[in-house]
C-alpha cells in the first residue's frame, strides 16, 4: 500500500544569530524530529484473500452526469392506487434521498387507462383529475419532475382519441406546471401489431408516425409549447427509435426515449451471475442511440429500464446483485451519452423495484435502491476516463469531476471472494481522501451473497422506509500527492471522495 508519507530532511534550519547560534548545538542534539501523524479512522483490512490492483484516472472527459440522471419509472395505474400523494411521507422521503430527479409515469398500463374528466378518482381503468392533482402535490413535496405518458393504443378500439389525450395533457400541464418536463404518446409502440396487441396485424412505423402526429398536433393545440418526447420503444433502436426521430425531427420532439432490460426474467439465463456480467448489448444500444440522437439534434433518455423484463427474475432482480448491477448500468448510460435513466418499479412482488410498496404504502427500500443511492452520492459533473487493472477480477471503476472541483471515484468489485488492494493514480494532487463502502451481510451469514435480499448497507447505514439514512463516518485514506490506496472488499462498491 502507498503510505503517503513524505520524507523529511534532518538538516537543521537556523533563522537567528548571536545567542541563538550559541545554543544551536545543544538544541540540535536534544531535538526530536517529528514523525508523520497516525491516520485517524483508517480503512480496516478486509478478511480474506487480497488481489493487487491499480487504477489510473485521466482528465479526459468520458461523459456527463447532470441533474435528475438517476430517476424512477412507474406504471400509470399507480396514480389511482393511490401511491403518489402529498400525504405519502415515506415515499416522499425515499424520493428525496435520491432526488431531485425525474419520475416517469408510463408502462403497459398507459394504454389500459382512459382519461375520464368527470371520474371520481382511484378507479381502475380511469385517470381522473383528482388522480393527477394528487401526483402534482407529490411532485411538489418531493422536488421531482415528471415525464407523463398518455394512451395511444386505445385508439385501436376508439377508447381514446387525440382530443381526449389533448384534454388530459392540458389538465396535467395546468396541475404539474414546471414539474412537467415531457409528454410521451403511447408505450412501447414498436410492439403494437402483434397478435393480441393493439392494431394486431396492421401496424408499421409509418402508421405509428401518422397516428402519433395526430395526437401531437391535438395536444399542442390545447397546450402550446408543451414538450413532447418519444417514441418510448421497447427495443428496435435501429429499426424504430432512430428512424422515428429522424422522421419527426427535433422541431417536434424534445427528447428521444428508449427502454432497456438486461433480458427476459422467465429465461434460465436470468441469473445473478449473468446480471453482473459485462453487457455488450447495452454498449451497442447506447452507441446507436448516441449517434442517432446527435444526428437528430436532441438528447436521449433511457425512459424505462431495469434488470429483467416480465417483472424481473425472482431471487435475482430483488437481490444484492441488482445493487451492484445498477451502479454499472447507470454509469454506462452516462458514458454512452444518455441524459438519464428511469428504473421501473412498483409493487411488492419478488421481482424488480427499487422501492417496494403495497396498496399505496411503502414496504421499504430494495437492494437496487442502494445502488442508485451510491451512484447519486458520487455526484454530478464530468466523467473522467479510467483504466483499471485487476487481472481476471470482475471489477469496474468510474470517476466524476464535480462542479466544485472534487473528484469522486466509484469502484465495483463483483468477485465473490477476492478483495482488491487498490493503488490509485489521480490526475490531480489530493489533499485528503475518504472512502465509504456499500456491502451486504445477512445476520446468519459469514460473508456477502449476490442472491441475498437483505443486509445491504452503505458505510454501515441502512435506509429505512422513510428514507432516513445515517452512515458511519467515512474512513480516511493515506494520500501522497496524486496517489492513494484503498481496499475494495469482495462483492462491494466503494465511493472514494478526493479533495
Amino acid at each position: 500500500m502507498l503510505q503517503g508519507i513524505a520524507a523529511f530532511s534532518a538538516s537543521a534550519l537556523f533563522t537567528g544569530c548571536g545567542a541563538a547560534l550559541a545554543t544551536s548545538s545543544a538544541s540540535a542534539a536534544n531535538a526530536t524530529i517529528a514523525g508523520p501523524q497516525a491516520l485517524t479512522n483508517p480503512q480496516p483490512t478486509p478478511d480474506g484473500p487480497l488481489t493487487q490492483a491499480s487504477l489510473t484516472v485521466s482528465a479526459t472527459a468520458a461523459g456527463t452526469i447532470g441533474a435528475g440522471f438517476a430517476g424512477l419509472s412507474y406504471e400509470k395505474s399507480a396514480l389511482y392506487e393511490p401511491l403518489f400523494t402529498a400525504s405519502n411521507a415515506e415515499l416522499i422521503g425515499l424520493f428525496k434521498r435520491l432526488g431531485p430527479s425525474v419520475l416517469r409515469i408510463g408502462g403497459n398500463s398507459v394504454d389500459e387507462n382512459v382519461w375520464t374528466p368527470n371520474g371520481k378518482g382511484q378507479t381502475p381503468g380511469q385517470i381522473a383529475p383528482s388522480d393527477v392533482a394528487a401526483l402534482a402535490a407529490f411532485l411538489k413535496q418531493s422536488g421531482w419532475q415528471c415525464i407523463y405518458a398518455v394512451n395511444l393504443g386505445g385508439a385501436a378500439t376508439g377508447a381514446t382519441t387525440p382530443a381526449l389525450a389533448a384534454a388530459e395533457v392540458a389538465y396535467v400541464a395546468q396541475q404539474l406546471g414546471s414539474s412537467l418536463i415531457g409528454v410521451e404518446i403511447g408505450n412501447e409502440c414498436d410492439g403494437y401489431g402483434a397478435t393480441g396487441s393493439y392494431f394486431a396485424g396492421n401496424w408499421s412505423l409509418a402508421q405509428f408516425e401518422s397516428l402519433w402526429n395526430q395526437f401531437r398536433v391535438a395536444i399542442l393545440a390545447e397546450t402550446p409549447g408543451v414538450a413532447i418526447t418519444g417514441p418510448a420503444s421497447g427495443s428496435n433502436v435501429s429499426a424504430w427509435t432512430v428512424p422515428f426521430g429522424q422522421a419527426v425531427t427535433s422541431s417536434n420532439i424534445s427528447q428521444l426515449t428508449q427502454h432497456y432490460y438486461r433480458g427476459n426474467g422467465q429465461s434460465s439465463s436470468a441469473t445473478a451471475a449473468n446480471l453482473i456480467a459485462p453487457d455488450s448489448n447495452l454498449t451497442n444500444c447506447l452507441g446507436l442511440l448516441s449517434n442517432g440522437a446527435k444526428s437528430i439534434g436532441v438528447p436521449y433518455r433511457i425512459g424505462e429500464c431495469n434488470s429483467y423484463f416480465n417483472g424481473g427474475a425472482p431471487g435475482v432482480s430483488d437481490s444484492y446483485a441488482s445493487a451492484l448491477w445498477v451502479i454499472d448500468f447507470l454509469f454506462n448510460c452516462a458514458q454512452g451519452g444518455a441524459v438519464g435513466a428511469n428504473l421501473h418499479g412498483g409493487g411488492n412482488a419478488d421481482g424488480y423495484t427499487p422501492i417496494a410498496d403495497n396498496s399505496g404504502s411503502v414496504v421499504g427500500a430494495r437492494p437496487e435502491y442502494y445502488g442508485m443511492l451510491l451512484f447519486t452520492l458520487a455526484g454530478q459533473g464530468t466523467l473522467y476516463q479510467t483504466q483499471l487493472a485487476a487481472g481476471q477480477i470482475n471489477a469496474t471503476a468510474y470517476a466524476v469531476k464535480t462542479a466544485t472541483g472534487g473528484l469522486n471515484l466509484v469502484i465495483v468489485n463483483k468477485d465473490a471472494t477476492q478483495n482488491l488492494d487498490l493503488s490509485v493514480l489521480l490526475p490531480q494532487v489530493a489533499k485528503t481522501a475518504t472512502v465509504m463502502a456499500m456491502t451486504q451481510l445477512s445476520s446468519d451469514s459469514a460473508g456477502p451473497s449476490l442472491t441475498a435480499t437483505d443486509g445491504i448497507t452503505i458505510q454501515g447505514g441502512a435506509v429505512d422506509a422513510s428514507g432516513n439514512f445515517s452512515p458511519s463516518t467515512p474512513y480516511n485514506l493515506s494520500v501522497n500527492s496524486s496517489q492513494l490506496s484503498c481496499y475494495v472488499p469482495a462483492l462491494s462498491a466503494v465511493l472514494i471522495q478526493v479533495a
